[in-house]
């Protein structure tokens, strides 16, 4: 069983180190040059326990696609399914650019991807065409 498309992300990466980083670096050099209240500083530093959590626990996230079947796995969600059971895979464009993924089911049920274990959205979709999956594009919708 040949694998189409495998993808894997961690959840320490440079980009979270980084904007860990910057944002201690501000609200200390706030405390230090503008007399930020600490206490006014710890609240805006709450924002980033749930990053600076999953920086420090580093779970892995995980999609495979073969010619059989799909399958994702997140640290509290594991699935499969089955290729022959889907029906069209939208993809929705968000304001923030991350794209959001609908598998649409022939059995009329909807099943959205998980964002920590989704693949680069143009991979995916050129490896769903390839089997003969119809796809959807929908860009910066509010509704949904």
């Amino acid at each position: 069983m040949s694998t189409l498309l495998e993808h894997h992300t961690r959840g320490r990466s440079r980009a979270a180190l980084l904007a860990l980083t910057s944002v201690y670096a501000v609200l200390a050099l706030l405390i230090a040059f503008i007399s930020l209240n600490p206490w006014i500083a710890l609240a805006l530093a709450l924002f980033t326990l749930p990053a600076l959590w999953e920086f420090i626990t580093d779970p892995l996230s995980s999609f495979t696609l073969t010619p059989q079947h799909m399958s994702w796995s997140t640290p509290t969600v594991n699935d499969e399914l089955p290729l022959a059971l889907v029906l069209r895979v939208r993809f929705d464009t968000r304001l923030d650019l991350s794209v959001k993924v609908t598998l649409f089911l022939k059995d009329g049920r909807k099943l959205r991807l998980p964002h920590a274990c989704t693949p680069p959205h143009m991979a995916l979709e050129e490896a769903l065409k390839s089997f003969g999956i119809a796809t959807e594009r929908h860009h910066f919708s509010l509704i949904g």
